[in-house]
């Protein structure tokens, strides 16, 4: 079990300065800051050196600080990890690959890394998040979930996915059309299901809407009702929402107790279960009462 939380990670364009201290003083769990998407290619370059300035002078308290570089397949990717890992240093916590297709882009992260890491004498091994957002990443999930120890979770990618299978999608990654059910579960369990078959956590999409705080929370809620971790926001307006919806509820909180409780107490007894309120705990039901404490810090 991963020992901390990314309810929220906050994506910001590295090339954008005032919106740095801002960032970094949000309640997200992760702050990305972004030289792949949010950055025009001209300027691609030029926004390493603005990400290293902000990792080592901006005060980040508590929240893990990451950076998202380019995809291996582009020119930039190998400068990306090189000059941010080098400026940045032991003020590097996370590098998120992108439209990983395969176990072999983890493989060459990973290699590049431990090297960067010898040569610059880092005791702190830098983690990786990978973004599955594209069909041969979808169906290489597992593989790419245990391709190195470095991983720590997977993000679902909508986006780039829609593009990927020529998805007939709005701005919103929704379906244009009236779709039955969910028009990315197919999609989410396929990562959720690889994140946990290699002990990692699961991290939603974003959603691009970001003034549809209702449509945010709504998704947010079908991805944690699932299992997932955590939500991207793309804006500090979505964190708060996150952060609730990702943690459990005080309502939760004291079942879970109150299941434990009358447990312990049967199992003291010799008893393999219990009815707590009328409805019936035994070991599964523990399981889940462990794994909604879990998510509470100093629980």
């Amino acid at each position: 079990m991963i020992a901390f939380r990314r309810r929220s990670e906050l994506a910001t364009p590295a090339t954008n300065d005032r919106m740095f201290a801002k960032a970094a003083a949000s309640d997200a769990d992760l702050v990305f800051l972004d030289l792949e998407d949010a950055v025009a290619p001209a300027l691609r370059e030029q926004a390493r050196a603005k990400a290293v300035t902000a990792l080592n002078d901006q005060d980040w308290g508590s929240t893990a600080r990451a950076v998202r570089i380019n995809g291996i397949d582009t020119r930039w990717a190998y400068g990306d990890i090189i000059e941010i890992v080098t400026g940045a240093r032991e003020n590097l916590d996370t590098i998120i690959v992108p439209k990983v297709t395969a176990a072999r882009d983890v493989w060459w992260v990973d290699v590049l890394l431990t090297q960067i890491e010898a040569t610059l004498g880092l005791t702190e091994q830098i983690r990786l998040e990978v973004l599955i957002e594209d069909v041969a990443g979808v169906a290489n999930a597992q593989a790419i979930a245990t391709a190195s120890p470095r991983l720590d979770a997977l993000i679902f990618g909508a986006g780039d996915l829609s593009v990927s299978q020529r998805a007939r999608v709005d701005t919103n990654f929704k379906p244009r059309v009236s779709y039955p059910g969910d028009f990315w579960h197919y999609a989410r369990m396929q990562v959720l299901t690889a994140a946990r078959v290699g002990g990692l956590l699961a991290i939603d999409a974003p959603y691009p809407d970001f003034k549809d705080e209702k449509g945010y929370a709504e998704d947010a809620e079908h991805a944690a009702a699932l299992g997932f971790d955590g939500k991207w926001a793309i804006h500090p307006a979505q964190i708060a929402i996150a952060n609730e919806v990702f943690s459990p509820t005080e309502a939760e909180i004291q079942r879970a107790r109150k299941n434990l409780d009358a447990y312990r107490a049967a199992e003291a007894q010799g008893l393999g279960a219990t009815s707590v309120d009328g409805q019936l705990v035994d070991a599964a039901h523990v399981k889940l009462a462990e794994a909604v404490l879990a998510q509470v810090p100093g629980a």
